[in-house]
């Protein structure tokens, strides 16, 4: 494990300590990979490591150097995840591309963010026409070698010798990066350090958070191109939680045999997808009770949908707030012990969009810039900050969502006396697609 970082630091927080951790602790627990349905490959971490190490040494074969950025336009896969570590391994920034946006868009990215290499699955191999076309020399490997013409990330894998020791970082350097429609129609660049990125993933462990640990086994619904699925790719990997990847397209009823098959006890998803999953799963009569918690986010679940989700299934709901420039958890919906034993109050406390997390900051402003008080009734725009909060984007200057080391988040917001987050409106007019804010001169795009 890194001790000292580039510039000397004693102990930095690098994220890519979690693998090693992995490696030495939970050697012998999965990752499994469904493709339409069907459980297509299977291995360890130790596996795991071995080939995240064999793939970091190749990247620094290519030629990449510290701080480049690589971006991947893939689903949620195996080689995905190997990807997640092998980047910063390489000292390199892991920029995961919204494979939900247009071409143009996405060429704007990849030039924006000066991309080195691109890793993209064969099937969105479209999607980066234009970006190839202004960017020729931008080496792009696949994930799967189904393309003849192009690297084949496996290739690069068996070629190379494992890393031999991961290439120094310091924890303030960026080890991610993600590209947000934010509060304006531009896409904007939100950098991860190191250090953001090890203590989000702590705040991930947090019994009042998503609470993972060894005994999970967690299923990645939430894409892996979307604020770095949550940040529970890096928390299953540091406490050797077993993860599941359904692969490409996931369909629902893929969805709810994997966790059934695979006895999942942590999922999240946006609740268009949790209606679905709880529709699909009383009439096939799955049973989901394996889960300990099924997690909401991007928008408000229903009251209906979180009663039918604890009742119907007997599965615990809760509900998470955050936002790419939250890396991206701000609050965590999870009721009181007050509200024991009484459904209706532990419903709508978990439809609320929760307490704030440990190391944040918060606080509501009105019109005029003064401090709206926390009683539940007075509305206010939404400021935040704390170490895993941007305090600036990547590469642009948008001094309009950051006022004195607080970032404007754009939401109309009450926070009550104990301390719960409800989000009432947005300050800017944008609508919500898929979990995700857009302008809407973009809302037109089928997502």
């Amino acid at each position: 494990m890194t001790s000292e970082s580039a510039t000397g630091i004693t102990n930095p927080l690098i994220i890519t300590d979690f693998l090693y951790r992995a490696r030495d602790l939970f050697s012998d627990k999965l990752v499994t990979q469904y493709q339409d349905g069907e459980k297509a490959s299977e291995y360890t971490y130790g596996e795991y490591a071995d080939r995240v190490l064999r793939l970091a040494a190749a990247l620094v074969d290519l030629g990449v150097r510290p701080g480049d950025r690589i971006a991947t336009l893939a689903w949620n896969h195996h080689r995905h995840l190997e990807l997640y570590m092998a980047v910063p391994l390489a000292g390199a920034v892991l920029h995961t591309v919204n494979l939900r946006l247009e071409p143009d868009e996405i060429a704007y990215i990849v030039d924006h963010a000066d991309d080195r290499i691109v890793f993209a699955d064969t099937s969105l191999l479209p999607l980066l026409d234009t970006a190839r076309a202004r960017r020729p020399h931008m080496p792009v490997i696949t994930t799967d070698g189904e393309d003849p013409s192009l690297p084949f990330q496996d290739a690069l894998i068996a070629a190379a010798q494992p890393l031999a020791e991961a290439v120094a970082r310091d924890e303030n350097d960026l080890a991610a990066l993600c590209y947000t429609s934010g509060t304006t129609s531009s896409p904007k660049g939100v950098g991860y350090s190191h250090r953001a990125l090890y203590l989000h993933t702590f705040t991930a462990c947090l019994v009042d958070g998503h609470a993972i640990g060894e005994r999970d086994t967690v299923c990645h619904v939430v894409p892996m191109f979307h604020a770095n699925a949550w940040g529970i790719p890096f928390a299953a990997l540091m406490t050797g939680a077993n993860q599941v990847l359904p692969g490409p397209h996931p369909k629902v009823p893929h969805i709810a045999a994997i966790l059934e098959n695979e006895q999942v006890t942590y999922t999240g998803m946006v609740p268009t997808v949790a209606v679905d999953l709880v529709r699909h799963a009383l009439t096939s009569g799955i049973d989901l009770t394996c889960l300990r918690a099924l997690v909401l986010g991007g928008s408000t679940p229903t009251a209906e949908l979180i009663r039918s989700i604890e009742e119907d299934l007997g599965v615990p709901a809760y509900q998470g707030w955050g936002m790419t420039e939250l890396s991206p958890m701000g609050t965590f919906a999870r009721p009181p012990r007050s509200a024991d034993g009484n459904p209706q109050q532990r419903y709508d406390y978990i439809r609320r969009q929760g307490r704030l997390l440990p190391g944040l900051q918060w606080k509501l402003i009105d019109d005029a810039g003064a401090v709206v008080p926390h009683n539940g009734v007075d509305r206010g725009e939404l400021l935040m900050r704390g170490p895993w909060v941007a305090e600036r984007y990547f590469r642009d200057e948008h001094p309009e969502a950051f006022v004195d080391g607080w970032l404007r988040t754009g939401d109309i917001a009450t926070i009550d006396a104990r301390g719960y987050l409800t989000i009432v409106d947005r300050a800017k007019d944008l609508i919500k697609s898929g979990g995700e804010w857009i302008s809407r001169s973009r809302s037109n795009r089928p997502w």
